[in-house]
């Protein structure tokens, strides 16, 4: 616990899903908390929530979309507080469909709260890591960061640019031989939380995650984990580390096979639906827990 007594955690995405499991453990472990996300009366209940743990905690409602949102997120822990010891980005968004069925504003919107708003908040947590000379960043990929899928082009693209952001900058900190600021990348396979309710989804089927379905609760510890103990790169899930190598090794055959199990799952084996914009352009009340409970492992 005294590893992260006192300090200073921003975490994006805090409204639902990994980024509240992962506030409450930080809350347990007597962390500061600066909590970002579109849900402002969410935000409000879970800073009451770590208050009541014995955490300090601020709510700062966030559009990661909005460089300028993020920046006022910076300056607001930093006014508060005076530091910024972790930065947490974890928000995220997706759009499912065969690509040209998705509109463009889908994908766009995607790509801004994925890629952008991961690389303005990363420019403000190291910002403020080399002004104080030491941080850590965690920024949360995806296994399609590295293992593209069909029905999910943008997001696959987007992931692919967090993962290679994180590594360009490890790179930096290579070269320039600094060793007290770190960037950690976290790359999950398909997990329970509200992210298939929140993607907008244009497939006419439910939207459905590849099997093995995992629990949120791994990808939760692992974030905690890196807070105090920093690892480049991490895949998180029951087949995260095979996919990983076998694509490693023979690329054409990973993709193959990721290629048919999404395309079975998706629009196959899915119950019909309508199509839904989600809570991709605008915030839903739907899935403020870490995970959906309608989900099936």
């Amino acid at each position: 616990m005294s590893d992260l007594k006192g300090k200073v955690i921003v975490l994006t995405g805090a409204s639902s899903g990994f980024g509240r499991g992962a506030a409450i453990q930080f809350a347990q472990k007597g962390a500061t908390l600066v909590l970002a996300a579109r849900r402002e009366n969410l935000l409000e209940e879970l800073v009451k929530e770590c208050e009541n743990l014995g955490a300090t905690a601020l709510a700062v409602p966030t559009d990661v979309s909005k460089s300028y949102d993020i920046e006022l997120l910076a300056q607001a822990a930093i006014s508060r507080f005076k530091k910024i010891d972790i930065w947490v980005n974890d928000a995220g968004a997706g759009a499912i469909g065969r690509f040209t069925d998705i509109p463009l504003e889908d994908h766009i919107k995607v790509i801004e709260v994925d890629l952008i708003g991961t690389t303005v908040g990363s420019y403000h947590a190291m910002k403020q890591f080399e002004k104080q000379g030491h941080g850590t960043l965690i920024n949360i990929a995806s296994m399609l960061g590295k293992v593209p899928a069909p029905y999910y082009a943008s997001y696959a693209a987007a992931k692919h640019g967090v993962v290679g952001l994180s590594a360009a900058l490890r790179q930096e900190l290579l070269a320039q031989n600094i060793e007290n600021i770190h960037v950690c990348t976290i790359m999950p396979m398909a997990m329970n939380t509200p992210f298939f309710e929140h993607s907008s989804n244009y497939t006419r089927h439910e939207a459905t995650p590849v099997p093995p379905l995992d629990d949120a609760q791994k990808v939760i510890d692992e974030i905690v984990k890196m807070a105090t103990a920093p690892k480049d790169e991490v895949p998180v899930g029951m087949t995260g580390g095979s996919n990983l190598l076998l694509h490693n090794v023979v690329p054409l055959v990973s993709e193959a096979t990721m290629a048919a199990l999404t395309h079975r799952a998706q629009m196959i084996d899915a119950p019909a639906a309508s199509t839904t914009s989600g809570a991709l352009q605008k915030p839903s009340n739907k899935g403020s827990g870490v995970r959906d409970l309608k989900l099936k492992k």
